[in-house]
């Protein structure tokens, strides 16, 4: 990531300790983010900076920190590299215009297009009707609204897919499938759904990670990014769930005939490569020893870890401190028992001719058990290829965890959170051109007081809405410009009256050029299999 380049604001440097503040993710509310670190430590999201340099050409929104975190990008990335298959869907609720925020979620689909990927978009009027009480007819107008600024933007539909979920049989029986390993003490917990939420509200839900696994139906399973804003990582985190539970077998790395968690594997491992003698990654491949004349007991290793004392660096250490003692029971439990690394291969779901195939197909030493095949010839990426290869060739799914990249929310042009409800704190991508103008002429500021002050102290862009319109959309992939604005901002050199007369004229040319491109994407539109006069019956309103 360039040093140089002016990254948005939102207190991702901090990705350690307590979260400053209790974190919720409602993806139905009005969601703002105080502290983007506190999604690290609350909810397991990553930071983007962290893969960022294993994309050969990021996207603008990805160089100036507006998308800050991930759950396994870094799939996407090695196949987008190595010219490999993989796909992008993410879904908008047709509940109003659609505007500046939602364009984000456009643009990262659109450049995942042209880096090669399967790329889907959808429109989720299942959701609008469940849990917004949308009527059809509203849900039609709006659909139609979203797709033409998602075709006037640049998406190719004949080189991706785009539909409504709910004329998507295919979406629509997966759903089914996964809901059978979904139960409402889970909704509870994740959603905070109780005996008032209406039960179309919850299936609506279930389709939803049908959408977001429904890209590795299409073909074949693949690395699947989901671009959204965080209020969305609760769909998210369920579908990587359910997609691990509808598999046939899960595949694990063991030592002995007891299992482990990932934190005892850590320290178990670690005794066994220093018993071992060399200290390497014995038993996964990436060694020539031959793990089979090794002589390490489990006692041994449990007198080793024993006065092994654990470095507690960081936060991720202290599962290691906790872990010690049950390793060490588990260890002890084992006595003389060899301790030699091994993948292996559960049976979660798999039928019994699915199994069978399994332990054909396993080549090398190999040794079978009643609910479980333990292989010591094997890779843990050999054994994972291997096991989806013979789940698929068995009528199973094969589902890979979807991956998925966050971006900031955009801040209300009135301050605070942007939303659709107050007209004045965003900008529709259908509103007249000279209304943009006026809008961003009439946006809040990080300016100071006085333009004496702000020469003196310069203006504080990492909190100006308008700078915001800049690094988010106005600059486009210009990184001069973005930068040029922030450093004379934040300089003293740039007064807020040019900056806003700036980006006005901006927004206006935006919102002509793009309202344009929506009349010409019209006729496209029409010759798109997606029907956007529905005669579903139903009710509007609160349901």
């Amino acid at each position: 990531m360039d040093e140089d380049t002016p990254r948005t604001d939102g207190g991702t440097e901090r990705v350690d300790g307590e979260p400053s503040e209790d974190v919720a993710l409602d993806p139905w509310g009005s969601a703002s983010v105080g502290d983007y670190a506190d999604l690290f430590v609350e909810f397991g999201i990553e930071a983007f900076d962290d893969v960022a340099d294993d994309v050969a050409d990021p996207h603008y929104l990805m160089r100036r920190g507006v998308i800050f975190g991930h759950r396994e990008y870094d799939a996407v990335a090695e196949a987008m590299a190595n010219d490999e298959p993989f796909a992008a869907l993410s879904g908008f609720m047709p509940t109003g215009d659609p505007h500046i925020g939602h364009k984000l979620v456009f643009d990262e689909l659109i450049w995942h297009q042209e880096q090669g990927g399967d790329v889907f978009g959808l429109i989720a009027d299942l959701e609008a009707h469940s849990a917004r009480g949308m009527s059809w007819d509203e849900i039609d107008e709006h659909a139609r609204s979203y797709l033409l600024s998602l075709l006037a933007l640049g998406f190719d539909p004949e080189e991706g897919e785009l539909y409504r979920q709910s004329d998507n049989r295919a979406v629509q029986d997966l759903g089914f499938e996964l809901g059978s390993k979904a139960n409402f003490s889970e909704f509870e917990a994740i959603y905070g759904f109780d005996g008032e939420t209406n039960v179309s509200h919850m299936q609506s839900v279930v389709t939803q990670t049908a959408d977001i696994l429904y890209p590795q139906l299409v073909d074949e399973p693949k690395p699947t990014v989901i671009p959204v804003g965080p209020d969305q990582d609760p769909h998210v985190r369920l579908t990587r769930d359910l997609a691990t539970r509808v598999r046939y077998f899960k595949v694990t790395e063991a030592f002995a005939s007891f299992e482990l968690d990932d934190a005892e594997r850590t320290l178990v491992r670690a005794a066994y490569d220093a018993l071992a003698g060399d200290g390497g990654d014995a038993g996964d491949g990436s060694d020539d020893r031959d793990d089979a004349e090794t002589d390490v007991r489990c006692i041994d290793a449990a007198e080793w870890l024993e006065d092994y004392e654990v470095p507690a660096v960081d936060a991720e250490e202290v599962d290691l401190v906790d872990a010690k003692a049950t390793a060490l029971e588990k260890l002890r439990a084992g006595g003389k028992e060899p301790l030699r690394p091994r993948v292996r291969f559960f049976d979660r779901n798999a039928t019994d001719e699915a199994f069978e195939a399994l332990i054909e197909a396993v080549d090398g030493e190999k040794r079978v058990f009643e609910g479980h095949v333990d292989a010591f010839e094997l890779t843990r990426e050999a054994a994972e290829s291997l096991a989806r290869e013979v789940e698929i060739a068995h009528d199973g799914f094969g589902f890979r965890q979807p991956s998925s990249i966050y971006h900031r929310f955009m801040t209300g042009l009135t301050g605070g959170k942007m939303s659709s409800s107050i007209p004045a704190s965003h900008i529709s991508l259908l509103d007249d051109p000279e209304d943009g103008y006026d809008k961003v002429r009439s946006a809040t500021t990080g300016g100071r007081d006085t333009a004496e002050e702000q020469r003196e102290l310069g203006g504080e862009a990492d909190e100006c809405p308008v700078y915001e319109l800049y690094a988010y959309l106005l600059a486009g992939d210009d990184d001069g410009l973005a930068a040029e604005v922030y450093s004379e901002c934040v300089n003293g050199d740039r007064l807020c009256g040019g900056c806003k007369e700036q980006a006005a004229e901006l927004m206006r040319e935006f919102l002509e050029e793009h309202q344009e491109k929506r009349a010409e994407a019209e006729e496209l539109l029409e010759d798109l299999d997606i029907d956007l006069d529905s005669d579903r019956r139903g009710t509007g309103g609160e349901h």
